[in-house]
């Protein structure tokens, strides 16, 4: 199989430009061409040397099979790769630039009782190719509808636990920050884990992009009933682990806080998370719960969710609530599914 285009860094390219004996100094042309207009390939780099590109790497993109456009402005894609599975992938709308929610695997290994890509297991892990190709169509998607379009931000929270994919999301992330490469900087990217402790403790090793962890909840036996692998790896043990970071100095860890109607919004609540959470740099994002078919969990209110905010704040945390943008189309946090195809594939 051949190695994607898009799963190189700029230093990658030019150990590449070394070893072939291609002229380093059309590099920068080389990577112009691959990220924005293929025009520089003809005006600066030799038809023998793109022709020993086009036949050593895999230029390919995901392709559209659908798109899904939320009353809010929210657009859901429907992505195919190459064996035929597919993915979800959600451009969100905010103030003056977009974000685009990225899938990391096909499928997700933690079954989650509050996310809906839970319920039918992990297929196979995505490349950083694939990654990266997600982000690239997407944007491609919104120049063509707003061509002024800002770059957009990115999340790892679409389909699949980042961390049980460390090394593919790892070198995704280098390739989509590479100046020379797309460019999207450390504090516009944000990756969403569920605890999945063993490759924590490699986080010291990633890019500095942003964290966020589920925590859903300050109770072990409530966090086993939404997140089971919290039976192996406690809460605590998460949070000790994550101390362990060397956070930029105006850096904080995000813990979402899923809002679950009569289940996880007490006063209990807000103190235990309090006195977990009030000695870290932490933000509590609240993201009510979103609705998907045969759940078991019913949202709250808004007066519910005020409330409960209130008494976070009062115990002197900083807390934020998420706007649900997207639940019409499924396409909000935890409404993720793969299509029918990907459900039967067995690798």
């Amino acid at each position: 199989m051949k190695t994607s285009a898009y799963s190189l860094t700029a230093s990658d390219w030019a150990e590449t430009f070394g070893s072939q004996g291609f002229a380093i100094a059309s590099l920068r042309f080389w990577l112009d061409g691959l990220y924005k207009d293929r025009s520089f390939w003809d005006r600066h780099i030799s038809p023998h040397s793109i022709e020993w590109f086009t036949e050593t790497f895999d230029f390919s993109l995901p392709k559209i099979s659908r798109v899904l456009e939320s009353e809010d402005g929210t657009v859901k894609f429907q992505l195919q790769f190459a064996d035929g599975l597919e993915v979800e992938t959600v451009l969100i709308p905010f103030f003056k630039r977009y974000t685009v929610c990225l899938s990391t695997q096909v499928g997700c290994a933690m079954n989650c009782s509050f996310c809906y890509t839970g319920t039918q297991g992990l297929k196979r892990q995505l490349t950083a190719g694939e990654i990266v190709g997600q982000y690239l169509v997407a944007f491609e998607w919104l120049l063509q509808q707003k061509p002024r379009s800002l770059r957009p931000s990115i999340v790892f929270m679409g389909q699949g636990e980042p961390l049980h994919n460390f090394i593919e999301v790892k070198k995704a992330v280098e390739v989509l920050s590479d100046t020379k490469c797309i460019g999207v900087g450390h504090r516009q990217m944000t990756l969403s884990t569920v605890g999945y402790l063993p490759a924590i403790g490699q986080l010291s090793n990633f890019p500095k992009i942003n964290f966020a962890l589920s925590l859903h909840s300050p109770f072990d036996h409530e966090r086993n009933q939404l997140i089971p692998i919290n039976q192996k790896y406690p809460l605590d043990e998460v949070l000790n682990e994550l101390d362990k970071l060397m956070l930029l100095k105006r850096q904080f860890i995000t813990y979402e806080y899923l809002l679950i109607k009569n289940f996880n919004m007490t006063k209990d609540h807000a103190l235990a998370l309090a006195e977990k959470l009030a000695h870290r740099k932490a933000i509590i994002n609240l993201i009510p719960f979103n609705p998907f078919p045969d759940s078991k969990w019913e949202r709250p209110d808004d007066d519910e969710i005020e409330k409960f905010k209130e008494l976070l704040v009062s115990e002197k945390l900083r807390v934020m609530v998420r706007r649900t943008k997207g639940d019409d189309i499924l396409a909000a946090c935890g409404q993720l599914k793969i299509n029918k195809m990907a459900r039967n594939y067995v690798s």
